[in-house]
């Protein structure tokens, strides 16, 4: 017998598989903070300190070919190239050599960013989700599963507003790879299939305008592609 809600529930926010019809149902979006050593310079931070988690809804996932509304409240956006992590299972402090075994597959992705309004609330010493957590704030391109691409160590990882190249690393500079960044989120809460982890982003963040054409590429991952539009009415 299903469910008699007394409002109809929200649709279920998803991302496409490549290579499928199918598509991946997201349940939770958790972001590593701080996890590029020359991102972490460039805004001014100790680089010594321990990356940190945060989270974006759901629905703010953005497909690839979408558009992202220009967000109010902001004057300064910036993009992030992220690689991303899709689980097909979880569970609470999962050792770091089981790690792999959570994972679904790989895509890559935008953590978007009211700079402005994220620097406001970390001076006020006030939560991140203003700055962070906005509408259509997490583009992400389709999944490659892990049983095709194996678990990336390395390969470029790039993005380019407006055909310009903007940011250019490697994903060999994470300070913290992939399994450690599961089993460390693993001890803060229980993970489990449909989450996706957004792993940190390269140095050349900077701030993007309504009309402007955003490119990423993980190498042996995926592209994504999308476009800033005018803010909603």
């Amino acid at each position: 017998m299903s469910a008699d809600y007394v409002i109809p529930p929200p649709p279920q926010p998803s991302l496409a598989v490549a290579g499928s019809s199918k598509l991946f149902p997201v349940r939770r979006i958790w972001c590593v903070g701080r996890n590029y050593i020359e991102h972490i310079r460039e805004m001014g931070q100790d680089e010594r300190a321990p990356p940190f988690f945060f989270a974006k809804p759901a629905d703010a996932v953005v497909p690839d070919g979408g558009t992202v509304p220009y967000p109010s409240l902001t004057k300064d956006m910036h993009h992030e190239v992220e690689l991303v992590v899709a689980l097909k299972s979880g569970g609470r402090s999962i050792p770091v050599a089981k790690a792999n075994d959570c994972i679904y597959g790989y895509a890559v992705g935008i953590d978007l960013t009211r700079r402005d309004l994220q620097i406001a609330s970390r001076d006020l010493k006030r939560p991140w989700e203003v700055g962070k957590a906005f509408d259509s704030s997490a583009p992400c391109g389709p999944i490659k599963p892990a049983s095709e691409s194996g678990h990336p160590s390395k390969g470029k990882i790039t993005l380019k507003v407006n055909g310009k190249l903007r940011q250019d690393g490697d994903l060999n500079q994470l300070i913290w790879n992939v399994p450690e960044i599961i089993a460390k989120l693993s001890d803060m809460v229980a993970l489990a299939a449909g989450d996706i982890i957004m792993t940190g982003t390269p140095a050349g963040v900077a701030a993007t305008i309504a009309g402007d054409k955003i490119e990423c590429e993980v190498e042996g991952i995926g592209k994504l592609s999308v476009t800033i539009g005018p803010p909603l009415k």
